[in-house]
């Protein structure tokens, strides 16, 4: 086991190659982001979200401020929260992908009558209204109020972990 001795609060923070190495070493549950901003549908996966409170029901993600999707998070009102269960490598793979058009077949999706894009056959889906977005590093962290839950068949997980999606 590799330790590195502790920094006093004035010294550098953590080189971001060990971070990402540290981070390899935690396994996290996957979900694919989507909205509309008026631009079309946009989507992204994560690995970063977290139940943030049950009263009112508040979820956290973020997401890079790089990233392709970031301007349709930062300028739409709703989003789509889909939880990935174990069958769904291939669509966490598709909307982790840069340059392609992530909402094509053979992706499946439709409009919530509110106008969202939502993945079908999700393990379960949470629209959420955007209520914060706040910088934090090379990233933005999206809190979301959720509105609406739809949830599918009960089955494994999806999760991520050393750089490679595993179903449990």
């Amino acid at each position: 086991m590799t330790t590195v001795a502790p920094r006093s609060r004035l010294s550098l923070p953590v080189d971001a190659a060990l971070f990402r190495q540290v981070f390899r070493r935690h396994a996290a549950g996957v979900a694919v982001v989507t909205a509309d901003a008026g631009r079309g549908p946009a989507g992204v996966t994560v690995t970063s979200l977290a139940s943030l409170s049950a009263e009112p029901p508040l979820l956290s993600f973020s997401i890079s401020a790089t990233a392709s999707t970031w301007p349709h998070l930062r300028d739409a009102d709703t989003a789509v929260v889909h939880l990935l269960g174990a069958a769904h490598t291939e669509l966490a793979r598709t909307f982790a992908t840069s340059g392609i058009d992530r909402f094509a077949a053979p992706t499946r999706w439709r409009r919530l009558p509110t106008g969202e894009p939502v993945l079908d056959g999700a393990a379960a889906w949470l629209r959420i209204w955007l209520e914060h977005r706040h910088p934090a590093g090379g990233s933005h962290l999206v809190i979301g109020l959720i509105e609406e839950v739809g949830i599918a068949e009960a089955g494994g997980p999806l999760l991520y972990h050393d750089g490679t999606y595993h179903a449990l």
